[in-house]
């Protein structure tokens, strides 16, 4: 494999360049008319626009990329996370062009888009599963039956779904007719399938996901966990590994579990498999992403595995280097997912012109990101400007210098995350480890309607000290 194009933009486009370069491996952007002058664009040995602005014009457009692939000799396809990185048809285009995918096959990605698909195969291995139905529901009158027997409060899921879109939190029998037309409508209108299903409502869970790697030859070992619980509607935006709520037996046990999932859907590659873990330690298989996860940085600092670089080694058919008695964790790694959001304001996006860019530097502090000083933000993608990455040889040096890293980082002409993440790594719940995935709504009260005043006084009053001593600084 010597020329690999990149079916993406931003920070995870530059991020498998880096590693493809780093192997000798030269790389092919593909961008649209609003990316042309990205950095992900910069950085690539070759360039090439792919369409318009709207990603179904450019980062969607299947035929337009494969049309750049065979054009520039490309050897393989890697689609980073989102947009065509869980499409099995595109997979399959892939391959069917003499391309190799570096990914799954089209089985896999299959079977686990589907969450009825992934616990029917799943179901075969004696895994811990949420209490719920096997199919499909189809009318609110079979789904209150259920939801009755099962015991509210119950979920009701999209099966095609992700990102918490589809999803839909019923808590008495009053409220279900409503919000199952609410789950089927928002499944159709992201996915364009509207099957949904019923599972119970697990109250103060944790979400816990394991790394796994496996090859083509019948080798596979998990890369331990990742604690994935402070999110915000759903969608994750601090991570650590480890968890310091997980103990050694049920790591052993997840992560076995977790290597039987992937032997359910014969996979291949780099993948995540994830659980919610209720208070009492109990762990329930929630779905499997068959991509590299956004969040890949914290396993990849406490093995010292390049994540990108196996799943290149495993496209390429090579059997894997290591054995699961060959793996170890070592210190403490965060992760705060650096958006173009007013998080004060309910998180709403906020668009605009970088007019300062400066990110930290220093021992222990990574920065995986996909824009420059002066560059704008566009309206039309994920407003992820960057991941800050903090290491350490433990939890409380890794926290410190996750705080000196969001002090030194330097953003103005948007409004960005970094003040929510100096409120979460500074809050006593989060610093005892004692959170779950309702932090946001619990804490943070701008993000949910009806929060104490005094809560938010104490969030504004924060967020203006740490303004203050940002100032102080430049003095």
């Amino acid at each position: 494999m010597k020329k690999i194009l990149v079916a993406n933009r931003g920070e995870i486009a530059v991020r498998v360049m880096k590693t493809a370069k780093k192997m000798g491996i030269k790389t092919v952007a593909i961008y649209s008319e609003a990316d042309a002058n990205a950095l992900h664009v910069q950085t690539a040995d070759e360039a090439f626009c792919v369409g318009p602005a709207p990603s179904l014009e450019s980062y969607l457009n299947v035929d337009k990329i494969i049309e750049v692939a065979k054009l520039t000799g490309t050897d393989g396809i890697h689609p980073g996370y989102g947009f065509l990185s869980e499409n099995a048809d595109f997979a399959k285009m892939v391959t069917e062009n003499g391309i190799s995918f570096i990914g799954p096959s089209p089985y896999s990605i299959s079977i686990m888009g589907s969450k009825l698909d992934a616990k029917a195969a799943v179901s075969k291995y004696d895994i811990p599963m949420v209490p719920g139905t096997e199919g499909a529901v189809d009318s609110i009158e079979e789904g209150k039956v259920i939801a009755k027997e099962i015991g509210y409060p119950v979920l009701i899921k999209a099966s095609a779904g992700g990102g918490g879109k589809g999803m839909r939190l019923v808590e008495s029998n009053d409220e279900f007719e409503e919000q199952f037309k609410r789950a089927k409508s928002e499944a159709m209108s992201s996915f364009g399938d509207d099957v949904v299903f019923i599972e119970k409502f697990i109250t103060s869970p944790r979400h816990i996901e394991i790394q796994v790697l496996t090859d083509n030859h019948g080798n596979g070992v998990y890369l331990f966990e990742r604690d994935c619980s402070i999110q915000r509607r759903h969608q994750k935006v601090i991570e650590e590994a480890p968890s310091i709520k997980i103990s050694e037996a049920t790591r052993k046990s997840m992560g076995e579990d977790a290597l039987k999932v992937a032997q359910s859907c014969q996979y291949s590659g780099a993948g995540t498999v994830e659980y919610i873990v209720d208070a009492e330690g109990n762990y329930f298989f929630l779905e499997m992403n068959t991509r590299l996860q956004v969040e890949h940085p914290v396993t990849e600092m406490i093995t010292g595995i390049d994540l990108v670089e196996q799943q290149i080694k495993v496209a390429r058919n090579e059997p894997l280097a290591f054995k699961q008695a060959d793996l170890s964790r070592c210190g403490h790694a965060f992760e705060l997912r650096v958006y173009a959001e007013d998080a004060m304001a309910g998180f709403k996006p906020s668009i605009g012109t970088l007019e300062e860019y400066q990110i930290p530097t220093g021992e222990g502090i990574r920065v995986d990101h996909g824009f420059i000083e002066g560059q704008e933000i566009p309206i039309y993608y994920d407003p992820m400007i960057a991941k800050l990455i903090t290491y350490g040889a433990n939890r409380n040096e890794a926290l410190e210098r996750m705080k000196k890293a969001i002090n030194d980082y330097k953003i103005t002409g948007v409004e960005t995350t970094l003040d929510f993440g100096s409120y979460v790594i500074n809050h006593p719940e989060f610093k005892s480890g004692n959170y779950d995935t309702k932090f946001v709504e619990t804490y943070f009260d701008d993000y949910v309607a009806g929060s104490s005043k005094k809560e938010h006084e104490i969030i504004a009053g924060f967020v203006a000290k740490h303004h203050w001593e940002k100032e102080l600084t430049k003095i």
